[in-house]
């Protein structure tokens, strides 16, 4: 297996890495985050079952149509989550579009074995062992015909929820499998350069002396052909660069802020685009962010990165109780990037799609609108609006955008690009990104 434990030759057994999956998989399924629930795990423990738990994710619509064939009932959350974690192995095995780059492949008797092993070694399972053992060995009998039980289930086929499958279908009629096939591809490692600290070929010479490879993006990106940890690369302690996607690096350079305008960061946590807009000029900021421990990342980042002065404002407020933090002075330029169901970087976040329910959607785009409108206000005649989502969804995008023409008609579209999709399978790194939705506004004066 090619994670590691605290120990520098031994890796932890598979059975230790399934027992923590399924803690992660059943915290995912009580309504935490994947990266909630795996503050939980031990540091030993973390980058394998990081791994397993990952790739659970990516295919837990196909195990979980295929668990309800296995089981009628069952007895607990953590026996479903172990149930569910071991069939997304045993797919990995029978299935080469399931194997992803860094997931090890195990021979099935492995899966099996090590996870009644998990079960047989917890207070909780134990009694379950039995239910479990056969449970897999049933599956991997009856393989073809399970698998043909459960073929008609939209969760099953595209390992999302239905109302997600039928609302991107209804949206994107010719693009929506692509879009769905995406989300289980893992992204690349792109990282943006501090053009304040260092050029995009400083940046690539140092990595090719490290035996590392990169490919521009953008007007100052770099693709990474492979992924590795961010603090083992060149130039993270110096501050030369910030990951970021590549379809969001778009963002401040479209806002495209110029020395001396007073700008205002609306969402800033955790602080990518924040940093983006400092490196592009010198600039008054207020950067804003409702969640105050959040912010503390913007200022860390901003830290490494040598772009904190007395000329960058953090606040912690909600942007659309304008009295609770704006001053009245009018901003040159606001980047409203406001929350949303994430629903364009799931590749990034295969969890985000479990944890979503289908009225999350109106709701967050109740939320943008209250937003939008709020933040209009604080919009200098003659200055500009940025509104920009990581969602796919029309309704928190396109949809959005002509509600807020309709109720401010002294709003002046500009050029922007709109939705973008995440489709690209078969480009290389660098022509892939998540999806976004952009829409630039200028205020008449």
């Amino acid at each position: 297996m090619s994670t590691r434990s605290d120990s520098p030759h031994l890796a932890p057994p598979l059975s230790s890495v399934l027992l923590s999956s399924a803690g992660v998989v059943e915290g995912v399924l009580d309504g935490r985050s994947l990266t909630d629930a795996l503050t939980d795990v031990s540091s030993a423990l973390r980058p394998a079952t990081q791994a397993v738990s990952f790739h659970a994710m990516r295919y837990l619509g196909w195990a979980d149509a295929v668990g309800r064939e296995l089981v009628q009932r069952y007895p607990s959350v953590l026996f479903e989550s172990l149930l569910l974690v071991s069939l997304t192995l045993l797919k990995e095995e029978g299935d080469a579009a399931a194997a992803l780059p860094g997931m090890p492949v195990y021979a099935p008797h492995t899966v099996v074995d090590q996870a009644v092993t998990a079960a047989s070694n917890t207070r909780a399972l134990a009694s379950f062992k039995g239910m479990l053992n056969a449970c897999l060995r049933r599956f991997l009998r009856e393989r073809a015909a399970l698998e043909a039980a459960v073929a008609d289930s939209p969760e099953a086929q595209w390992n999302h929820p239905g109302w997600w499958v039928k609302q991107l279908g209804v949206a994107y009629p010719q693009e929506w499998r692509e879009i769905l096939a995406s989300a289980n591809v893992p992204a690349p490692l792109t990282l943006r350069v501090n053009r304040r600290r260092a050029s995009r070929e400083q940046v690539l010479a140092a990595f090719q002396d490290a035996g590392l490879s990169a490919e521009p993006v953008g007007q100052a990106g770099l693709v990474m052909s492979s992924p590795k940890p961010v603090t083992q690369l060149p130039g993270f302690a110096e501050g030369w660069w910030s990951v970021q996607d590549a379809g969001a690096q778009l963002a401040a350079e479209l806002l495209a802020p110029a020395d001396g305008m007073r700008v205002l960061d609306a969402c800033s946590a955790p602080g990518g685009k924040t940093a983006h807009l400092l490196e592009l000029a010198d600039i008054d900021l207020v950067a804003l962010d409702a969640d105050g421990e959040r912010l503390e990342r913007v200022e860390q980042n901003l830290d490494r990165l040598g772009l904190a002065s007395s000329r960058v404002q953090l606040e912690a407020a909600d942007a659309s109780d304008l009295d609770a933090w704006w001053d009245g002075k009018p901003f040159d330029a606001v980047l409203a990037d406001v929350p949303c169901t994430a629903s364009g970087i799931v590749r990034r976040h295969p969890d985000i799609r479990w944890l979503r329910r289908e009225n999350d959607v109106r709701r967050t785009a109740t939320l943008q609108a209250k937003l939008l409108d709020a933040l209009w206000q604080t919009v200098a005649p003659g200055g500009r609006l940025l509104y920009v989502t990581c969602s796919v969804f029309p309704i928190e995008g396109a949809r959005q955008a002509l509600e807020f023409l309709q109720r401010h008609p002294e709003a002046q579209r500009l050029d922007a690009p709109g939705q973008l999709l995440p489709v690209a399978l078969d480009a290389t790194p660098a022509a892939q990104h998540d999806g976004f939705f952009y829409a630039l506004f200028a205020k008449q004066s």
